[in-house]
């Protein structure tokens, strides 16, 4: 019914109610009304090299996706291709408050240079006066987060793909020398089909050859002891065997419904350590036995004795049947399935962003242009740190490399070549619905979308020229993230 009823909102035109009703534990949503729009981003925002996107728009909730204290997320669609994407936006100021530009641009630097299948890919991103903008894959069913919370039961199976495929981002993140620091069920999640995809790479750092990261970095739920430790004068660092400690806790509760360890974000560093000493994770005896060795061997407190590896996980006996290949190429047809009849999201949570929404974006070019004319007064400080900002962070267009590859081999791709308290803690996690969303109407045919789009693309070329000219003549710093480890804060 509700499907029915968004998908006729969506065809009857440009500016229309619709009444929905939804239902969220114990509590019913009666007579909200949310508005369904059809804006040009690029255009109303004069985006530089920019794709141009359909946005449809229905506020910061029902079909939206939720990062973090400084972003947004909406769903977009690209004209030419009619392809959907998630699109973050940050606010610069709200960034720069908040000290977490190094973060954004970090992770922007990490996601131009990873595609995986089991990664949230990243795809554009660009910027205007107010926002950055990244353009990622739409994943409509939802995070692991909210299956565990729904109840869903996870078996031996079903955990054993969950794991493969995990495996196989973190193997190709480690080949890249990136650690995530954040794998968790908020950060894990899943398409229409029900294969695996991590996101959320706020607080990735890449190491260079033969260095350790040393700050206090992640969800505390998840945190190897190694990163716990840190926190001591004779800490020694970590490196990538912290995801695989991250990913037992995980596959521990996807069985159980509970993590391993009684920890939660105000557990004290101390007390942590305590219970890791002191305590030892219970493996149900109806647990698979080789399962529940796999999970303890990815548990080890001691990283030299931990389960680390592709390679040692596919030797394991529990992964003895495993076909690898047609893993990641997502030929093995997950056991459970998203539903598609329903938010896979908490509509509580998904409405209340709805309501405190301070400035939806289909507003920005009247409240852009009100700024301008009214030349509102910013300090002296904050406009070094917009002026830096703009210059650091990045457009990217990753479909502009692979058309230049394409070109050069004859149009011919190969597809494998482009290969907290965990309970209430959201952020860095995309919730969003498993509504299989219409593509919005509109009322160019398509011999004159594509002219459109060929002079779009010219004009592209022209004004990047124009910006990279004009970047460096003003960055008087250089552009990207360092790869030495930084030291982002804990996720509480």
């Amino acid at each position: 019914m509700f499907l029915t009823q968004f998908t006729s909102c969506i065809n009857q035109g440009y500016h229309t109610y619709m009444y929905i009703v939804l239902c969220g534990g114990q509590k019913k949503w009666n007579m909200i009304f949310t508005s369904v729009r059809k804006v040009e981003v690029a255009p109303a925002i004069n985006l530089v090299h920019v794709p141009v996107y359909t946005y449809v728009y229905m506020y910061t909730g029902i079909c939206t996706l939720c990062f973090n204290f400084s972003a947004s997320v909406c769903i977009v669609q690209k004209k030419d291709t009619k392809k959907m994407f998630a699109m973050k936006y940050m606010n610069k100021s709200m960034c720069i408050r908040k000290d977490a530009v190094r973060n954004v641009l970090k992770e922007q630097e990490i996601l131009q240079q990873l595609e995986h299948p089991f990664l949230v890919n990243l795809w554009f991103t660009f910027q205007d006066e107010e926002d950055m903008f990244m353009v990622v894959d739409l994943l409509l069913g939802g995070d692991l987060r909210y299956h565990i919370q729904q109840g869903v039961k996870f078996d031996a199976e079903r955990v054993k793909l969950y794991l493969c495929e995990i495996a196989l981002a973190l193997d190709y993140l480690n080949t890249h020398h990136i650690i995530h620091r954040d794998i968790k069920p908020d950060n894990i999640l899943l398409d229409e089909d029900g294969h695996v995809h991590i996101t959320d790479f706020n607080i990735a750092t890449v190491l260079q050859e033969g260095c350790l990261a040393s700050s206090m970095s992640g969800t505390k739920p998840y945190m190897a002891p190694e990163i716990l430790q840190t926190a001591s004068a004779d800490s020694k660092g970590y490196s990538f065997p912290v995801d695989w400690w991250s990913l037992g806790v995980c596959a521990y509760e996807m069985l159980r419904g509970k993590r391993p360890y009684d920890i939660h974000s105000n557990s004290s560093i101390a007390d942590i350590m305590h219970l890791y000493q002191s305590t030892h994770p219970h493996y149900p005896s109806s647990w698979n036995p080789t399962l529940s060795d796999l999970i303890r061997q990815l548990l080890a407190l001691d990283p030299q004795q931990r389960l680390i590896s592709l390679a040692a996980m596919s030797k394991h006996p529990f992964m003895s049947d495993a076909d690898w290949d047609a893993i990641l190429n997502m030929k093995i047809k997950p056991s459970f399935v998203p539903p598609k009849d329903h938010l896979n999201c908490d509509p509580t949570f998904e409405l209340e962003e709805m309501i405190i929404e301070a400035k939806p974006l289909h507003k920005k070019k009247k409240r852009l242009a009100k700024q301008s004319s009214k030349g509102k007064d910013i300090d002296e400080e904050m406009q070094a740190q917009l002026d830096s900002l703009n210059a650091e962070f990045k457009v990217y267009n990753r479909e502009k490399p692979n058309k230049k590859e394409t070109t050069s081999k004859g149009n011919e791709t190969n597809p494998e070549e482009r290969m907290e308290d965990g309970n209430t803690n959201q952020e860095g996690a995309i919730t969003t619905s498993s509504i299989e969303m219409p593509v919005a109407i509109t009322e160019n045919t398509p011999d004159k979308e594509q002219k459109q789009q060929e002079e779009h693309e010219e004009q592209q070329r022209q004004e990047e020229e124009e910006l990279t000219s004009q970047q460096q003549q003003h960055s008087s710093t250089p552009s990207g993230v360092s790869k030495q480890a930084e030291l982002p804060t804990v996720q509480q």
